[in-house]
């Protein structure tokens, strides 16, 4: 795997994080950072706090103590009116979708535009256009409802609203959980073609094994309340922590590092 060259400067930096719901601790002492162009992972087994912790990044919870800096800014920052501009820097694809089941395909991507721009109508119909394009879906969809796409087309629609900004952060969380082994490594090479043409940096929440060897520059594995491990897929895989080695060796594990090896890596 060949990992890219990024600047020096974190665009996210965790910093000694810890999170509770009620008298049940999530997050203790997390730290870790995100450099500008890189795919970054959050991975680990369920109930690890991968998705709470990406909220955080976005400012949808606050941590009960530490900090978290996005693109220079405190993410708390993002909790407050004033906060607008730092929202149209990033996009996020929440899990399995969340279209609006009201709206067509055209109008769920069109909708940040509509919230957060003056752009007249039909500037914002030919932006929307142009994004169902780039992830690979037909013109004919933007009339069709959420339930009238298959799985893998309304991710692709989600990603199209998460890119419809063009932002330079983008927040994928399990994007391709449900899916059809092909169909999610179409996705992966989607996700990848527009890092490239956008100069997207991505951070991604999954536990998809065939995902992190496929696409990501770095991985942060979570457990038992810590980071338990960051680093490129081929240094946790030879980690001697037996968490680790659990989570990358099991048999999807084995099976998904076997893939990777047989195969010319997209990366290169």
């Amino acid at each position: 795997m060949s990992i890219a060259v990024h600047t020096e400067t974190p665009v996210i930096e965790v910093s000694h994080v810890s999170t509770r719901f009620g008298p049940t601790v999530v997050h203790q002492e997390v730290s870790l950072t995100v450099m500008k162009g890189e795919v970054f992972a959050i991975a680990g087994g369920n109930g690890c706090g991968k998705s709470t912790l990406l909220r955080e990044i976005i400012g949808l919870l606050t941590p009960a103590a530490g900090s978290i800096s996005l693109l220079g800014a405190d993410s708390r920052e993002l909790q407050h009116t004033d906060g607008g501009s730092l929202h149209r820097r990033f996009g996020v694809m929440f899990q399995h979708g969340a279209l609006f089941s009201s709206m067509t395909l055209a109008e769920n991507v069109a909708v940040p535009l509509r919230e957060h721009t003056s752009l007249s109508a039909g500037l914002i119909r030919d932006i929307v256009a142009l994004k169902i394009a780039l992830v690979g879906l037909p013109p004919d969809s933007g009339v069709k409802f959420p339930r009238e796409l298959s799985g893998g087309m309304r991710r692709r629609a989600a990603l199209a609203r998460a890119i419809v900004m063009d932002p330079e952060l983008l927040f994928l969380d399990e994007p391709t959980a449900g899916l059809d082994p092909m169909i999610a490594a179409g996705f992966d090479d989607l996700v990848l073609d527009l890092k490239r043409l956008l100069g997207l940096t991505v951070v991604m929440v999954t536990h998809d094994l065939d995902s992190l060897w496929r696409i990501v520059d770095r991985v942060a594995v979570l457990g038992e309340g810590h980071v338990l491990g960051m680093g490129t897929m081929e240094q946790l895989a030879a980690s001697e922590d037996p968490a680790i080695r659990n989570y990358f060796h099991g048999p999807r594990g084995r099976a998904a590092q076997l893939n990777h090896s047989g195969r010319a890596s997209h990366r290169d």
